[in-house]
């Protein structure tokens, strides 16, 4: 039953994404959208409505969406055979594609939220799917950071409360123009919050305790994507503002390139295509704050095939290698897994933008265009080293994984399940046409980068360089790379700054609270305070009831003193009068 609702639940996806591909792709050639509102209630001078909005925008990265969790559902059947909580998986995965199909078309703040609060969720309810403290600690910092965004949303949608609405279509046309540049800072905050650029980058690594399936999803087409799309549909609030432009195209420029050195650093199989999502998203932000939405529209397609395709491959190898994932334990799995190899490769070629497949045509043009629109020389080399480390981590997982000698006994490994390999051969595929079919779709004819002959070399010679540099500090042992590598390594100390550090302060916090409340004032106010009190009053009074003739004694002396006090009182308020 559980099997069935896997495949079941596939084969619709399917069928919806290929329904609203080929109509989306009309939508654009006749420019055509449809918006739909539904007025829900009215606060003081203010229309509460549901809206939707259809166009060809939303409807291909709907479908590419439903496609994607389609090939994950059914790449589940085998990869979650032995889960005993299959059924619960397949509901939040659900769920949670549920959440997103919200996000993307929707144009209205509060139901942007609504969607946003669903991903995040719903994301850590899969991260802490496997109980343990390591999948704990990962869904906190997770839900954390993207609890960060939904703050910053709901501040906006507070300051759109002058507009008269919530709709993200009437911006600049209604409402005080001093609110403008708040809405477009939120904005900017909860996209960076879930696209996990600096100074948010330290869940994305974390939130790899997930299964693998839900990680191939989310770091593809769903959660991590959800900002790159809310700021392409912000994208005239965005470059509205050159602060916020310039802001975000330093943060993501430093996101991609920390991105790529820690990925040399990193041994964990899934952390490393995690961090090389990580770069891409980097790029892709980088493209919006310089203007060419539409180049990071087509890369934002074209790295959902090629990243889920990476992510099924680093599965199917997990799986093979007994849920090991140090890839300094594998080698050699070519002759055992030959489909995943291939596929694998593929998807690492793409991923470097190697010619013809699917990232070259969208990673080649954003890395040209960046080459002759920027005018910052710091951004262009940072830029270029990026994709140079791009390329040495991606034959580095490559080679440790597939080629070389083997590491571990592989006694029966080979490729997975008919259900595994049938959804990595048609992403493979995918990640191989995909490039070219929708470049001739999304990109106009006459789109070309003109450079320099000095320039186009600029890019080898970059990739040559990072590939050097990789292997310099990977393979030789030197003291000063060793020192640098605590920092490369742990993504420039974010994870501590963003975890360790600040939760420190606020245990710190709660431990000192704890010993003045709970040990201190608490016990001497209440508890073992209150208690002694009670104790000394019982036992005065315990006292004062034995027959003692001293106690009597006293009793008459005190009601004598006070009797003889109220007489002499009144006494002298006779003769006053």
């Amino acid at each position: 039953m559980a099997y069935n609702l896997c495949k079941i639940s596939s084969y619709w996806l399917m069928l919806i994404s290929v329904v609203s591909f080929p109509t989306g792709i009309w939508m654009g050639s006749v420019d055509y959208s449809l918006y739909l509102e539904w007025w829900v209630t009215s606060l003081s001078s203010c229309n509460i409505v549901m809206a939707v909005v259809v166009d060809w925008v939303a409807l291909i990265f709907f479908s590419f969406v439903f496609f994607i969790s389609s090939n994950v559902m059914y790449y589940s059947v085998d990869y979650m055979h032995s889960d005993s909580e299959i059924v619960r998986f397949a509901w939040l995965v659900l769920l949670f594609v549920v959440s997103m199909m919200l996000l993307i078309f929707s144009p209205n703040f509060i139901s942007i939220l609504l969607g946003w609060d669903g991903l995040g969720l719903v994301s850590y309810c899969l991260v802490i799917y496997y109980q343990n403290v390591r999948s704990f600690s990962a869904g906190m910092i997770t839900v954390l950071s993207n609890r960060i965004g939904d703050v910053f949303i709901l501040l906006g949608i507070s300051l759109m409360v002058s507009w008269g609405g919530w709709n993200i279509l009437s911006f600049g046309l209604v409402g005080p123009v001093s609110c403008w540049g708040w809405v477009v800072l939120f904005s900017l905050i909860a996209a960076m919050t879930s696209s996990a650029q600096i100074p948010f980058s330290a869940w994305l690594p974390a939130a790899m305790a997930a299964p693998t399936p839900v990680s191939a999803l989310v770091h593809s087409s769903t959660l991590v994507t959800a900002g790159v799309y809310l700021m392409i549909r912000f994208n005239e609030m965005l470059l509205s503002s050159v602060m916020f432009s310039s802001v975000l195209l330093i943060l993501s420029t430093l996101t991609m390139f920390m991105a790529g050195i820690c990925a040399n650093f990193e041994t964990d199989l899934k952390k490393v295509v995690a961090l090389s999502t990580l770069s891409q998203l980097g790029l892709m932000m980088m493209s919006l704050s310089m203007g060419y939405v539409m180049l990071a529209y087509f890369h934002l397609l074209t790295h959902a095939l090629f990243k889920a395709l990476l992510f099924m491959c680093a599965g199917a190898v997990i799986h093979a290698s007994g849920e090991s994932q140090d890839i300094r334990l594998m080698g050699g799995l070519s002759y055992y897994m030959p489909i995943v190899c291939v596929s694998m490769n593929i998807a690492n070629l793409a991923l470097c933008g190697f010619p013809f497949l699917a990232g070259f045509y969208s990673k080649d043009i954003m890395v040209e265009v960046s080459l002759g629109g920027s005018e910052n020389l710091v951004i262009v080399v940072l830029l270029m080293l990026s994709v140079g480390l791009t390329a040495f981590y991606s034959f580095r997982l490559s080679f440790y994984s597939m080629w070389g000698s083997s590491r571990m006994s592989f006694g029966g490994v080979m490729d997975g399940g008919g259900h595994m390999n049938k959804g990595i051969i048609l992403l493979g595929s995918f990640a191989i046409f995909g490039g070219s079919y929708l470049s001739w779709l999304l990109l106009p004819v006459c789109s070309i980068s003109v450079i320099g002959m000095m320039d186009k070399m600029l890019i080898l010679i970059m990739v040559m360089l990072g590939v050097y540099l990789g292997m310099m500090i990977n393979w030789n042992d030197y003291g000063v790379i060793r020192y640098f590598g605590t920092m490369f390594g742990g993504m420039w100390f974010l994870p501590y700054v963003s975890g360790q550090v600040s939760g420190l302060f606020f245990v710190k916090l709660g431990s000192l609270s704890f010993k003045v409340n709970d040990y201190g004032w608490g016990e001497c106010l209440g508890g073992e305070g209150a208690y002694n009190t009670l104790t000394n009053f019982s036992s005065m009074n315990q006292r004062v009831q034995t027959n003692s003739l001293k106690i009597y004694l006293a009793s008459f002396l005190l009601l004598a003193g006070f009797g003889f006090g109220v007489l002499v009182f009144w006494l002298h308020s006779l003769m006053k009068m």
